[in-house]
């Protein structure tokens, strides 16, 4: 009987799937009928969308705002939604890395284009306009402290888009990198993505424009030894040979996904830190005001 019950609820999965009608446990909501793990209903967000790491950020961001209507928050995932010179706008919280960006973008994603209350994907498509906001170390040597960097091209080394079908992608950067990058372990777990070029044109006068890595963690794999020794102390310096010019957590989940979803993105990061030069900013709190305020220059006029 247990046997005949297991397959008659398979058959009912299977079906409702073939509906365009997704499970309960595929899509998991809350009470209120907001996405499960971002706490937010499709009427809190805007079409453009900054993300920032930090929740402690949100508010850094959102108090340039003419008005904030929508404050939500749930684990690190902090909203607020409200206008800037008449335009609506959203700023959130990821956290950091790229397990958090999966669930920040399928969220938002879900949030645009599939109706919660009955759970079946949309027919008409949204693209939402996504604006990474925020920090990273340079490998480049000639990369000054203090200045902004917008990512054209991106290296995931943290393996997450091969969890997912149909996703692929190859330029000039990436057929380079995989040529010559010297680590076997590492290899199968990378991935590449660029950005969404006419977001570009907001950021041209940007001091750099760059290709940046996406590591899984914050000490080996950024080079850091502590009492654990990384796998080459000489790393950093060889995805420099390799075209890198920064590093940090979360961007190319960001852009991937965001191919695969039908959304636009973009990263621009502050460089705070020159790890080939042994340098830091001076004063990263007025570089963090100073990026706050070019960026949002810049996404609405």
């Amino acid at each position: 009987m247990a046997e005949t019950n297991h397959n008659f609820n398979v058959l009912n999965y299977k079906n409702e799937f073939m509906l365009n009608k997704l499970a309960a446990s595929e899509l998991v909501l809350n009470e209120d009928g907001s996405v499960y793990h971002l706490n937010l209903l499709p009427e809190d967000i805007a079409e453009k969308i900054i993300l920032v790491g930090d929740p402690d950020r949100v508010a850094k961001v959102s108090k340039y705002f003419d008005k904030v209507e929508v404050k939500k928050n749930k684990r690190e995932f902090y909203t607020h939604t409200g206008t800037l010179r008449g335009e609506r706008i959203t700023v959130m919280s990821t956290g950091i890395g790229t397990e958090n960006i999966d669930i920040v973008m399928n969220e938002l994603d879900a949030l645009v284009n599939i109706d919660l209350k009955n759970k079946e994907f949309k027919t008409e498509h949204s693209a939402l306009q996504l604006f990474r906001m925020g920090t990273c170390g340079s490998v480049n040597p000639d990369v000054q402290v203090d200045n902004m960097l917008v990512t054209q091209n991106v290296v995931g080394l943290d393996g997450l888009m091969h969890f997912y079908q149909d996703y692929e992608f190859e330029n000039e950067f990436s057929r380079n990198f995989m040529e010559k990058f010297p680590y076997p372990k590492i290899k199968p777990m990378l991935y590449f993505a660029d950005w969404a070029e006419e977001l570009g044109e907001l950021y041209k006068d940007a001091k750099y424009h760059g290709n940046t890595a996406t590591f899984p963690g914050f000490y080996a794999p950024q080079g850091r030894q502590l009492r654990l020794k990384a796998v080459d102390d000489q790393f950093l310096e060889k995805l420099n040979d390799l075209g890198v010019t920064n590093f940090e957590m979360e961007t190319s989940a960001i852009y991937a996904l965001s191919r695969l979803l039908g959304h636009k993105a973009i990263t621009v990061n502050n460089v705070i830190a020159n790890r080939r030069r042994g340098e830091f900013s001076a004063d990263h709190h007025a570089s963090e005001k100073n990026l706050i305020e070019w960026v949002l220059e810049r996404v609405i006029k």
